[in-house]
């Protein structure tokens, strides 16, 4: 048996995880003040007088607010100077003012009235010629806000949002550690309850039951799959069983302060064969190719080429073609858990030190199984550093 793999149970190891010690500092407000200056920096480089966040991800970003986009819009407008204006329903008033954390001008509106109009009266206030909208708003805002504002031209801010989120600061990386520190414990614990039989969903119950354990609210999400199933990059439908041989790929995540974890571990239950190891020796090959290419300056795509070539000497692909590679090397990865820039051929954009990517250049044998080997680094001044330790080898996944 694979060592590390088996020998305990669910209960055992749940009963021996208690709350996370080394936790990491929340992200202050000074911090969240130096974002919103950095947008506006940018939005006077490409000739932008006003910045509108949508509720999700980035108005976490800049004011601290967790809430998800829904139909209601819940949204902040950062002018070059003066107050950032946050757009809410009147009714969730008290939720706002419980999680913001900026000084903010707040404005108001009922059921009956129309947010849009609202963002477009501030709009004129501001004397806004050229407004940025938030990549990820909802389209039907959009055009609503277009035509509640027909003089404005409307462009998107992928520039100023992503120049911002792209590059993470100590304390983002402290929080993005911890998490990816705390799923890699899990993995671990939950290769130790693998036995015959056992279904994926057992062990998704279980790998949710010890994130909590840990301090987290439960798995960000989590894939377990079994032989055949290793072969679809995000598995098959149904419950799986799983057997002697059978190729395990757990892939799974949390999120520390909305921060994330993604961290893919594969490895065999048994004994693996010559060709489950070659493939995996392959991968772990790829997966360090792709770690050594990185550094300030060099193209997201590069670091795709250099996983791509290891495949390629070793009789896989080219391009996507099966067996090899199907999906891109890895993805940035944030307080999204995909998000820009992509280590993909054709994104272009040159790394930067505070960027964080996946590294996960999966091989699938079509029908058969598939390896997926994903940690992640953070790009330093000199080259890159991994969050997580890369799996050591087949036989012993975990050390």
């Amino acid at each position: 048996m694979t060592r590390g793999i088996g020998g305990s149970s669910a209960a055992a190891e749940l009963a021996s995880l208690g709350p996370w010690q080394d936790r990491a500092p929340s992200i202050s407000v000074e911090e969240r003040q130096a974002r919103i200056e950095k947008a506006r920096r940018l939005m006077r480089e490409h000739g932008i007088d006003a910045l509108l966040v949508s509720a999700g991800t980035s108005l976490r970003y800049f004011a601290g607010v967790t809430w998800g986009a829904t139909e209601r819009l819940v949204a902040m407008l950062l002018p070059l100077t003066g107050k950032p204006i946050i757009i809410c329903p009147n009714f969730e008033l008290g939720s706002l003012q419980a999680e913001l954390v900026i000084e903010a001008d707040i404005r108001l509106w009922e059921e009956d009235e129309s947010p849009s109009e609202l963002v477009a009266g501030a709009l004129r206030e501001l004397g806004t010629r050229r407004l940025a909208l938030d990549p990820a708003m909802a389209f039907l805002f959009v055009e609503r806000i277009r035509r509640a504002a027909p003089s404005i031209d409307v462009v998107e801010g992928s520039a100023v949002i992503d120049g911002c989120r792209m590059q993470k600061s100590p304390g983002e990386l402290a929080l993005m550690k911890q998490a990816k520190a705390m799923t890699l414990e899990v993995h671990r614990r939950a290769a130790s309850i693998l036995r015959d039989g056992i279904t994926a969903s057992e062990v998704r119950r279980f790998i949710d039951e010890a994130h909590r354990a840990l301090g987290a609210s439960g798995s960000s999400f989590c894939i377990v799959q079994f032989g055949r199933s290793t072969a679809f990059p995000h598995g098959l439908p149904g419950e799986s069983y799983l057997a002697e041989g059978d190729v395990v790929l757990i892939d799974t995540g949390c999120t520390i302060e909305g921060y994330h974890s993604d961290i893919t571990r594969t490895y065999v239950f048994g004994q693996p064969s010559a060709e489950q190891r070659a493939m995996w020796e392959l991968e772990q090959a790829a997966q360090q190719a792709a770690f050594d290419a990185v550094r300030p300056g060099v193209l997201c795509e590069a670091v795709d080429y250099a996983a791509r070539a290891v495949l390629e000497k070793g009789g896989l692909g080219p391009d996507y073609r099966l067996p090899g590679l199907p999906h891109r090397t890895g993805h940035g990865i944030g307080l999204s858990i995909h998000e820009p820039a992509y280590l993909v051929r054709g994104d272009t954009t040159p790394l930067l030190s505070g960027m964080c990517f996946s590294n996960e250049p999966m091989i699938v044998v079509p029908d058969r199984f598939g390896i997926r080997l994903e940690d992640h680094f953070y790009v330093t001044e000199t080259g890159a550093e991994w969050f997580t330790k890369p799996s050591p080898s087949i036989d012993a996944p975990f050390g």
